[in-house]
């Protein structure tokens, strides 16, 4: 305590201006936090600069060499110091800072890298002779002549070898080329038509392709699928639907994944505002909040979505690194993205990801054999007869039978036309065992139902209201003036579920009524629950959960439990009903009802191939 303080100094401090070469030092800190930052801004400007196709090249994870190759527009000789100038752009200017319509547009990026390591920019336009220009911690060299085809190659090489203490902050050379993957990959998803390569030259010469996305042609939607296909995999394109939704002058398009193909991890959700890669809280949350009723808290979405609006509703400029975005009517985005995903979901019905059959298949298969052949064509009757008889020597009378036995036409029932078939058996009380026209379904017949009576449920409550418990003393809960009128903001909004607020003077409010399906409640603990979201979302869903959990505990005692026998009409019904029911594919916590295995995977698992 008796330490002199370090704020405390002997003289009064005298204000100076620093060098360029400071200045674009301090920004490259805020603008260049890694080798995969550094990526990001370069192919955002050849996408700005209209490339098809770009060719990103790095070495030791990014932190020795990073060339990106681009067939853009190019720069002429006389442009090429001017874009190492700081804040001198071709995007924007200056006269509008909210109608921005390109990746970039503050001028930082080129300068600051040149300012922390060894940049060399050679570019063509059409029609010109390519040049070159070399900058290495912030000194500058002459243009001159270079040979080019067409486009741009920006080297930059030795990283932060200008300020050595940054490389001391940089992880593995194997966790820096994964972020440059990642960075990579996420523009190319943004952008479907342009063709994106990825390559690895740490050992010299043309390097190993980590990451190759050919250009897609046609309409957006199937080109967007092919090319996630490519990044993500085709397991989420096949599981993915197709979001295509417009409110108010905003829409949203991309693919999100069945409940059922969840992640352990928020590892696949990619949020794109007007193709701009953002890490968005506000965004974030309204994914969550689209899956809440069909996730349980420890899964995570799968979702590519992209945010297309007017640019000056939406504000890119409060982040240096622009992941970042504040929209003008958080609201109206926020609604939009959670009201398209739950419809898209209800419009999926009893649907399941393929991915619930693949594990199924693993589970059942044994230790690689070898191969084993089979000759099973199948038999004429006349030969069904005669293994009949071979198999029964010692029963003379059966094997009469056998004979004389004529199996009739095989008749095909008219439930097996339905999705999910025809009851065939109920096993173990609990698992319904259904034939359809490719293959079997088994269905748990707990689980299923359990989604059948909470989707029942949901549909009277929105029918009939969230029925209010008014309090007999009403609880006044103290707040700070700006927490009282932020939540009373939304007085209107809670007390259509049943949780009626009012102002009790200077920060208090007064809760008068509770929802009755809660019983007793802490009033004070949800109202500051409710306090946190508005404040972290600016909605909040807290009470909206409550009650559907409750819902939720309702169904749970309400359906059949498992060790229930059921007769067969009551199976299929089981099956009719989940079939007309959105969101049955999966139970109330985001586990699979049912799982179909094609009569090909059965066969493959029994060596019948």
């Amino acid at each position: 305590m008796n330490a002199e303080s370090p704020k405390i100094l002997p003289e009064r401090p005298v204000i100076r201006q620093l060098d360029e070469a400071a200045v674009n030092r301090i920004a490259a800190g805020e603008v260049v936090e890694r080798p995969a930052s550094a990526v990001k801004e370069l192919v955002e400007n050849a996408l700005d600069a209209g490339a098809r196709r770009i060719e990103v090249a790095y070495a030791d994870g990014g932190k020795t060499l990073i060339r990106v190759t681009d067939d853009g527009c190019g720069m002429t000789a006389a442009d090429l110091p001017m874009a190492l100038a700081r804040h001198a752009t071709s995007k924007i200017d200056g006269s509008d800072l909210l109608n921005i319509q390109s990746f970039g547009f503050r001028g930082e990026a080129l300068p600051s890298l040149g300012a922390v390591g060894r940049l060399k920019i050679t570019s063509r336009v059409q029609g010109e002779a390519a040049a070159e220009i070399a900058v290495s911690g912030g000194r500058m060299e002459p243009v001159r002549p270079a040979a080019l085809s067409r486009g741009t190659v920006v080297e930059l090489r030795d990283l932060f070898y200008a300020t050595p203490a940054r490389l001391k902050f940089l992880r593995s050379d194997r966790a820096e080329a994964q972020a440059i993957r990642d960075a990579v990959a996420r523009l190319a998803m943004a952008e479907p038509f342009v063709g994106f390569s990825l390559r690895d030259v740490s050992d010299g010469g043309e390097g190993r392709i980590l990451l190759r996305a050919d250009p897609q042609q046609g309409d957006l939607f199937p080109a967007l699928s092919r090319r996630l296909a490519t990044l993500l995999g085709r397991e989420f394109a096949e599981n993915a639907l197709a979001i295509d939704a417009e409110r108010e002058g905003l829409r949203l398009t991309g693919y999100a994944a069945l409940p059922t193909y969840s992640r352990g991890a928020a590892v696949e959700q990619f949020l794109f505002v007007n193709g701009r890669p953002v890490r968005d809280k506000l965004l974030l949350g309204a994914l969550r909040a689209a899956y809440a009723d069909v996730l349980s808290r420890d899964r995570h979405p799968a979702a590519v979505l992209n945010l297309i609006c007017d640019p000056e509703r939406v504000d890119v400029n409060v982040h240096p690194a622009k992941a970042e975005v504040r929209f003008r009517e958080p609201g109206v985005a926020r609604g939009l993205i959670v009201s398209a995903l739950r419809h898209a979901l209800a419009e999926a019905g009893h649907r399941a990801s393929s991915t619930v059959a693949g594990a199924t298949l693993g589970a059942m298969r044994t230790e690689a054999q070898p191969p084993r052949i089979y000759q099973m064509d199948r038999p004429s009757q006349s030969a069904l007869r005669m293994a009949y008889a071979a198999q029964t020597p010692l029963a003379p009378d059966f094997a009469e039978a056998s004979a004389r036995f004529q199996p009739a036409p095989e008749a095909v029932e008219p439930d097996r036309d339905h999705p999910l078939g025809a009851a065939r058996a109920q096993v173990h009380e609990n698992y319904i065992i259904a034939q359809t026209q490719t293959g079997i379904v088994i269905v748990d017949q707990h689980a299923a139902h359990e989604r059948l009576v909470y989707e029942r449920l949901k549909r009277q409550r929105d029918a009939n209201g969230i029925a209010a418990q008014a309090l007999l003393i009403p609880e006044i809960v103290e707040l700070s003036p700006g927490d009282a009128a932020l939540l009373l903001e939304h007085a209107a909004a809670l007390a259509a579920i049943g949780l009626t607020v009012e102002p009790f003077g200077g920060g208090a409010i007064a809760v008068r009524e509770t929802p009755a399906l809660l019983g007793e409640v802490n009033a004070a603990a949800l109202i500051r629950d409710i306090l946190d979201e508005l404040h972290d979302l600016g909605a909040s869903q807290r009470l909206q959960s409550r009650i559907d959990a409750v819902l939720s505990r309702m169904a749970c005692h309400g359906s059949v439990r498992s060790g229930r026998q059921m007769r067969p009409e009551e199976m299929n019904a089981l099956l009719r009903e989940m079939e007309a029911t959105p969101l049955s594919g999966q139970c109330n916590h985001g586990r699979p009802t049912y799982v179909e295995l094609k009569l090909s995977d059965i066969e493959r698992l029994f060596g019948r191939t």
